[in-house]
Formats: structure tokens, C-alpha cells, sequence
């Protein structure tokens, strides 16, 4: 496959801008409506977001796997809550419970103390990269070994380790990882398959890739990378600014109302802090200014401090598609998209935005083979 093509679903309708509807935070039929959606749409994998607040991933991305014929999941997990044996072997059974080939896992270290808090963890920041690579080495050994083992380290220990259940399919369990402090891109060039990055700029996306090849190069590795990205699509690019415009009025009139938060999976405002680099870098391109690279709108960053995954193009459905495959041109092969308006969006993209990103994406293969 030339690319793979990642959404974002959630338990209950909500966003940035629209906020949440009343309900259950866990509402099974939106949750099943939003899975096949993605499914109907193309997508190929939907990623299982996790915090301190959010329903257990694991049961989550079981229910999706349930409800769908094709698309995989994303488990984003924190290291650190649960033993790497244990992860592993959930991760092996969900994939033959799926049919093989549909599981990878996220691990997410953590950018907020205060969030990891909440769960109890009160590691440092850089431990906790040092923790997660780790519970990689353990994960990948428990799917892999042949033979009981034993591991010795600064976080885990374990003797005689070992698991007859391993992956479904010899693609076997992905594991994405995400980060650009120090520790964080030792740890991923080490260990990750799959790089997981904000949308930033293109010359700072490019200076990332660069710098992670080539630390995973050093170690003897190849690794791949995704880009994360919120478009905004209109028929008509007038359209798709006005789009912008109200996702952007919706924000401010949240944040200027003291609406920060709820106790649903997302949040909005500026008033816990996260130390993330990865957060700041993005802020400081908002506070430099709302667009850059023609398209990518940095309007509901600003806004928010860059609270979470707010960048994106804003065009037509083939202006968004050209500003994805720049990130293509760099190296870049998965893209993680979702919307403000999350459920329509995805079914609108499914539409016109989806199959032509894929069909330019094969455009362009050839030429990226040659160079």
C-alpha cells in the first residue's frame, strides 16, 4: 500500500468547537455509527485515543474491531499502568479476534505531569521515555521470543518471560511512538516503527524527519513516519474558509466563556500545563502567525495553546490532498486525519477527499522510488 490513511474516534459526539452532546461519555451506537463510517470511508486505521479521563482503550478498539469489516485500530496506551507481558499479549489476542493484521499500538509517554498525576504515575518527564523504551524491547520480545527470557532493567524485571500466543499475521503488532524532546527521539529512534508527528510546517516537519532518520540510521534502523493533521474541506475554497471561520468563533466563544474543559476525552484551554516540546513548537508557529504554507491554519492552536492535534489545510479537496502529499515529498507515508465536525467529516471526506489521495499518492510512488 502506498500510504495508509488513519481517523480518530470517540465514544461520544464532541470536538473543540461543537463541544459534547448530552448522553453517556461511552455511547455504544455512536461509537459503532463513527467506526463504520471510517470503514465505509477508506480508512485504514482509526486510532484509540487515551488520558487520564478516557474510557479503557483496550475495550474500546475490541467494540471497533467488532463493528467493522476492514479498518484496524490504534491502541494508544501509556507505559507504565500495566506490565509489557501483560500489554503484549492483549494486543496478540485482539489480532486473532480480529482476523489478523488489524492491531498496532501508540505508546504515548506523556507530555502533562499533571495529567500522568492523575493516574498516579509521578515519574519525570525523562524517566518516563527511558520507561517507555523499555516496555517496547518487552513488548516486541514477548511477540517475538521463541524461548522464555529474561529482562533486567531501570523499570522492569521479569524472569522466565514468555508467551506461545503471538501476532496473528507476520506483519505483527506496529508499534507508533511520538515525541521531540531528547529523550524522546533517542527512545523512538531506537525502538519505534512508526514516528508520530504534529503537523507542523514543512521546512520544521522536514527538520524532524531528518533528525530522526538519521539518529535511527546511526543505530542501524530504518523507521517510518505519520503526520497528524485536521483538514478543513470545502467545495469551493471560500467555502472552506468560512468553515474555518465559524470551527474558529465556536473555539473563542468557549474559551472566552471559561468553557476549558469537561470530563469527556478532549479537552480545550490553557490552563493545565504540558510540557511537551512538541506542543510549544506548535504554539510558537501559531503565535507567528495563522497560516503557513499557503493552507496550514494554525487559527484553533492559538487559541487553545496548542492543547492537542489542531493544525491542518483548509482548501478543496484537491487543494488538501496536494498539501498532504508535501509531507508525502518528505518521506511521510501515513496520515492521521480528523474534523472539528468528527462524524461528518469523515463521511464527507470518504466521498472525494480519500480515494483521491490515494490515487495521487500512487501518482507520485514512482518518482518517490527513483529519488
Amino acid at each position: 500500500m502506498t500510504i495508509e490513511i488513519l481517523g480518530m474516534v470517540s465514544t461520544s459526539y464532541g470536538s473543540e468547537s461543537v463541544g459534547s452532546a448530552d448522553g453517556p461519555i461511552v455511547d455504544e451506537r455512536y461509537l459503532t455509527d463513527f467506526a463504520r463510517a471510517h470503514d465505509a470511508a477508506g480508512f485504514d486505521r482509526v486510532l484509540v485515543a487515551h488520558s487520564s479521563a478516557s474510557p479503557d482503550a483496550f475495550a474500546v478498539a475490541q467494540h471497533v474491531l467488532q463493528r467493522t469489516e476492514r479498518a484496524g485500530v490504534l491502541v494508544a496506551h501509556r507505559p507504565g499502568f500495566a506490565a509489557p507481558t501483560q500489554v503484549a499479549r492483549r494486543l496478540a489476542t485482539l489480532d486473532h479476534l480480529s482476523g489478523g493484521g488489524r492491531v498496532a499500538i501508540h505508546h504515548i509517554t506523556g507530555g502533562s505531569d499533571a495529567d500522568q498525576a492523575r493516574d498516579g504515575d509521578f515519574v519525570a518527564k525523562d524517566a518516563r521515555y527511558r520507561r517507555t523504551a523499555e516496555f517496547i524491547q518487552l513488548v516486541r520480545r514477548t511477540l517475538s521470543s521463541d524461548e522464555p527470557f529474561d529482562f533486567d532493567g531501570e523499570f522492569y524485571r521479569v524472569k522466565d518471560a514468555f508467551s506461545p500466543l503471538k501476532p496473528a499475521t507476520e506483519h505483527g503488532i506496529p508499534n507508533f511512538f511520538g515525541g521531540l524532546s531528547d529523550a524522546a527521539v533517542e527512545t523512538g529512534a531506537a525502538h519505534a516503527d512508526v514516528y508520530a508527528l504534529w503537523a507542523e510546517p514543512l521546512a520544521a516537519t522536514k527538520a524532524h524527519v531528518d533528525r530522526i532518520r538519521r539518529r535511527a540510521a546511526e543505530l542501524g534502523r530504518d523507521i517510518g513516519f505519520s503526520v497528524s493533521l485536521r483538514p478543513i474541506v470545502g467545495r469551493t475554497e471560500d467555502e472552506a474558509w468560512q468553515r474555518a471561520d465559524e470551527h474558529y468563533r465556536a473555539v473563542k466563544a468557549r474559551v472566552d466563556g471559561g468553557v476549558l474543559g469537561d470530563n469527556r476525552t478532549w479537552r480545550v484551554g490553557k490552563d493545565e500545563r504540558n510540557d511537551a516540546v512538541g506542543r510549544r513548537l506548535l504554539h510558537a508557529h501559531a503565535l507567528q502567525k495563522d497560516v503557513h504554507d499557503e493552507r496550514l491554519w494554525f487559527g484553533i492552536n492559538r487559541l487553545t495553546g496548542a492543547a492537542g492535534n489542531s493544525t491542518g489545510p483548509v482548501g478543496t479537496p484537491g487543494q488538501v490532498v496536494e498539501s498532504l502529499l508535501k509531507y508525502y515529498d518528505l518521506g511521510i507515508r501515513r496520515f492521521l486525519i480528523r474534523g472539528y465536525d468528527p462524524l461528518r467529516d469523515v463521511q464527507e471526506w470518504g466521498e472525494e477527499l480519500i480515494p483521491l489521495l490515494r490515487e495521487r499518492a500512487a501518482q507520485r510512488e514512482p518518482i518517490a522510488a527513483v529519488a
